[in-house]
């Protein structure tokens, strides 16, 4: 290997604990000036956690930040600003009514005493970063006008603002088309030429080859590996990357499925951007059979579901138990239907966070208990809450209780319940683990494994390896939109699905 370059930035035994977890353990890391510093995990390595503390958006437990050998303080993203570090975040932090110029100088106009923002100063400013990044945006440009990709090359234009010496990307490519990333990549070369040293968060392995100088592996908030890309290949990243933990295995011996319940033909959903989020894809569900679906950021798996709820306007068909679901067909229709999605984000779009939990485990199902098509029984509801708070072992004091009061476990649970009291063929499960402890996953896994012992076909998605291992049937690999695999689970191993996550670039 090559004599390395000059280290701009170092951080030393990095640990930071929240509650009940330590995500970094005496992590070092180093960033090479002038290099695309790569580093890469499986979700839950630390990576998101140890970028905020270099980006002074967290300050870690215990360690120490050098920047040019000099110990640093970042108490806040402005001190790391001053100190030039800056941080593109994977969701744009961009006001849409503004135009580019507002938005690089947003909460830092350029004034001149009490006299008022000085537009023409602004704009030219705007106008050099843009050329530094070789575009043609205009500075006066409204920034809802602009593609998704251009939104990503302001948001690096308004970090330059900052004269920033190490700028942190994280999944800088996860909504950008090809031609976009190419641009991208064009950018973060000539930057690189100009001395400024990025450290690159992505799960797309051959793109890392690709753009990368070195490359570092966190495993379980710990350093893994460290490495030139010259030295090494995909098969290294992803050996460095899994480690060889056991995996738990949830599913009893000899599972039996009945017919087709849920068959997918040819989906294909386009976003705004002209995008393919959903590429021609094709699958089938059996009654009583658990199917995972695995992939990273940006693979398409929450937009193949929406396409399934009807909530997208999709290409392609899809059909239930044998009937032909018309993509005319509601949501609400469809969920009568026996289609049931519990989402991602549960806080965001799962939850009425101060409304009770009986309120939150019945609205879905409030048709199911209607008198003569007007007034609900109140004795019917009340028994509906009581066994689904029994039958999935809900810890609440009362069902009068505001769900915001649970655990995130238990408020995941109140989420699957509300699905269930809609008497689902199909149960859609995106990410349905996100943000709960051990236990309770150990929970939902046994729940979902108890449901598809009584037909319930269920389909769920997942960026951990060990999840998609631990409770599927069968496991379909996505990739930027493409279906790259469908594997029975015997016999598969994750060195197989992180490669298939790969593909399609």
């Amino acid at each position: 290997m090559n004599n390395k370059p000059d280290i701009i930035m170092r951080a030393e035994k990095i640990s930071m604990v929240f509650p009940g977890t330590k995500a970094l353990d005496n992590v070092n890391y180093r960033v090479y000036k002038g290099k695309v510093n790569v580093i890469i995990g499986e979700n839950g390595a630390g990576k998101s956690t140890l970028m905020k503390i270099l980006a002074g958006v967290q300050q870690p437990t215990e360690g120490h930040i050098f920047i040019n050998d000099n110990e640093v303080k970042l108490l806040d993203t402005r001190s790391a600003a001053e100190h030039g570090v800056g941080m593109v975040h994977q969701e744009l932090n961009l006001s849409e009514n503004l135009t580019v110029a507002e938005n690089i100088f947003l909460g830092r106009e350029i004034q001149h005493g009490l006299h008022p923002i000085d537009n023409k100063a602004q704009y030219q400013v705007t106008q050099k970063l843009i050329a530094r990044l070789k575009q043609d945006i205009d500075p006066n440009e409204i920034v809802s006008n602009l593609k998704v990709g251009q939104k990503q090359l302001v948001e690096i234009a308004k970090a330059l603002a900052e004269k920033v010496d190490v700028l942190i990307l994280d999944e800088p490519t996860s909504a950008l088309s090809k031609k976009e990333v190419e641009i991208l990549f064009q950018v973060i070369r000539d930057l690189t030429n100009q001395g400024v040293s990025i450290i690159y968060i992505s799960h797309r392995l051959e793109e890392l080859m690709e753009i990368g100088d070195y490359i570092t592996i966190l495993r379980d908030g710990h350093f893994q590996a460290e490495a030139a890309v010259t030295d090494i290949d995909v098969p290294w990243i992803v050996r460095e990357m899994l480690g060889s933990d056991p995996v738990t295995d949830f599913l009893p011996e000899n599972r039996e499925f009945g017919p087709p319940m849920l068959e997918a033909e040819h989906i294909t959903l386009i976003n705004e951007s002209g995008n393919k989020v959903v590429n021609d894809v094709s699958f089938i569900l059996r009654a009583g059979e658990i199917v995972g679906i695995y992939g990273l950021m940006g693979a398409g798996r929450t937009e193949l579901f929406e396409c399934l709820l009807g909530q997208s306007e999709y290409q392609g068909r899809f059909s239930l138990n044998g009937k032909i679901i018309s993509p005319s067909i509601h949501t609400s229709d469809r969920i009568r239907m026996g289609l049931s999605l519990v989402p991602e984000d549960r806080k965001k779009t799962g939850i009425f966070p101060i409304s009770s939990v009986a309120n939150n485990l019945t609205i879905s199902s409030l048709w199911k208990r209607l008198k003569n098509g007007i007034s609900i029984l109140d004795e019917d509801e009340n028994k509906v809450v009581d066994d689904t708070i029994k039958n999935l072992s809900i810890k609440v004091s009362s069902p009068k209780v505001e769900i915001q009061a649970l655990s995130g476990g238990n408020q995941q649970k109140v989420v699957i319940g509300r699905s269930l009291l809609t008497e689902p063929k199909v149960l859609l499960l995106d990410e349905p683990t996100r943000g709960i402890d051990v236990g309770a996953k150990g929970d939902v896994f046994e729940m979902m494994v108890k449901l598809s012992e009584q037909g319930i076909g269920i389909l769920f998605s997942t960026s951990d390896l060990k999840e998609i291992m631990a409770v599927s049937d069968r496991i379909l690999v996505m990739s930027n939109g493409l279906l790259t695999a469908d594997l029975p689970r015997s016999g598969t191993t994750e060195s197989q699905l992180v490669t298939a996550s790969a593909q399609g670039f």
